[in-house]
């Protein structure tokens, strides 16, 4: 006959895990906290972004690049009118950049031209080379002499000087 063993030195385990009783009648701060911030804070928050969401997808807008309305130059300008010249200055420096950009643009085709051609880049070129050499002439025949502190009076006024020489020419 087998040994029986001894059942007080092994118990077995209980069959429920015991509910641990309440020491205090009072609710948790956390909870209280936690609810107090999701209802008073999160949930109208997302709600009002929800809306807006909502709103901004029955009209959508592609934006590529901002459109500046086109103002006077500086020749239009009334004299005394200092927010005319502003509006001018800028709109004179959004045309340089803007020149700046085709010059480089241009410059990129000719390169791209000129690897993809190899040596005969010079008869199969052709149109790119015009085309930039004839971007490239106008460019500096408008903002070439002026130097780095270019604007638009001084570019104004070397317009005016070519314009005279020209008269002075004919």
């Amino acid at each position: 006959m087998p040994q029986e063993y001894e059942k007080d030195a092994y118990p077995e385990p209980p069959k429920q895990t015991p509910v641990t009783e309440k020491e205090t009648t009072l609710p948790n701060p956390a909870l209280i906290t936690s609810k107090l911030f999701y209802y008073s804070v999160d949930l109208p928050v997302t709600k009002f972004r929800e809306i807006i969401d909502g709103i901004r997808g029955k009209n959508k807008y592609h934006y590529y690049h901002q459109n500046f309305r086109r103002v006077p130059d500086l020749t239009e300008c009334v004299e005394g009118d200092y927010l005319c010249y502003y509006e001018a200055e800028m709109q004179w420096r959004r045309d340089f950049k803007v020149d700046q950009e085709i010059l480089k643009i241009m410059q990129e085709r000719l390169r791209a031209c000129q690897q993809r051609e190899g040596h005969s880049y010079v008869q199969n070129c052709d149109s790119q080379v015009k085309d930039f050499n004839q971007v490239a002439q106008a460019y500096n025949s408008r903002y070439g002499d002026l130097g780095a502190h270019a604007n638009s009076r001084r570019c104004l006024m070397k317009q005016k000087e070519r314009m005279i020489e020209q008269q002075q020419k004919a």
